[in-house]
């Protein structure tokens, strides 16, 4: 069974501070790790065990299309410049099963536009598609998100739903019978609620070794890493208005 890791220290996880553009981001590395490629908007081809960076856009679902056309957060014809866009890049090992967190505290999703997309890469320019975070009452707490690959290029990035059966707490509903989500007057941080995203990957490195990862989670998927890491301490500090 692979490793299960909470990512969100700040060698894992960073927000980017106020920019035009995506830029290169340094990011200490793993003695182990033989992926020098940080920057979420380039291509890479990973092994099993190195680090790989990728990012998660927040903003209005519409302004991820362009002319009806869902692009990369990489593309500057989308108009996130000068808005309420905020931009987090994390760098987790490829095939642990991580946890992703992002404190309330300092970020609330909903006045950023309410919905995210998970992305990288520039030649293939690999996005999810849009998910709801956030609205003005509830906000979906747990999130499943899983990096596809072939021969170690990024394919795709899917958000994958369990339903509710395992909604923690007296305090969460369910929403369109698949997301957990908690009433934002429930929220510990005016209105705004911890979000916690479980990363798993799938597919085969640039060896053919293949990925589990995913695998793991599918079959323990009435668990919840978010909850089992209720008491994680170690979250995203400090996130800035108008990242893009």
């Amino acid at each position: 069974m692979g490793k299960w890791r909470a990512h969100s220290t700040m060698d894992r996880a960073v927000l980017i501070p106020l920019i035009a553009a995506i830029s290169i981001i340094t990011i200490a590395v793993d003695a182990e790790d033989t992926n020098l490629i940080f920057d979420p908007c380039s291509d890479t081809k990973i092994q099993k065990g190195d680090g790989f960076s990728f990012g998660l856009a927040f903003s209005t679902k519409e302004s991820f299309f362009f002319q009806q056309i869902q692009l990369s957060p990489c593309d500057n014809r989308l108009p996130l410049a000068g808005s309420s866009a905020q931009l987090a890049v994390y760098r987790p090992k490829v095939d642990e099963i991580s946890l992703l967190t992002i404190n309330s505290s300092t970020f609330n999703p909903a006045m950023s536009g309410g919905y995210m997309v998970a992305f990288a890469g520039h030649k293939y320019a690999a996005r999810s598609l849009p998910v709801q975070v956030a609205d003005s009452t509830h906000t979906i707490t747990s999130f499943t998100l899983v990096l596809e690959f072939q021969k170690g290029t990024l394919q795709n990035l899917y958000w994958k739903k369990f339903g509710c059966d395992s909604c923690p707490g007296d305090s969460a509903v369910c929403l369109n019978n698949e997301d957990c989500a908690v009433p934002n007057s429930k929220c510990s941080h005016a209105g705004a609620c911890n979000i916690g995203i479980q990363l798993t990957f799938s597919g085969t490195d640039k060896n053919d070794v293949v990925l589990n990862s995913w695998y793991e989670v599918k079959n323990l998927r009435q668990y919840s890493l978010y909850g089992l890491y209720s008491d994680l301490r170690d979250t995203i500090t400090n996130p800035s208005q108008n990242m893009f």
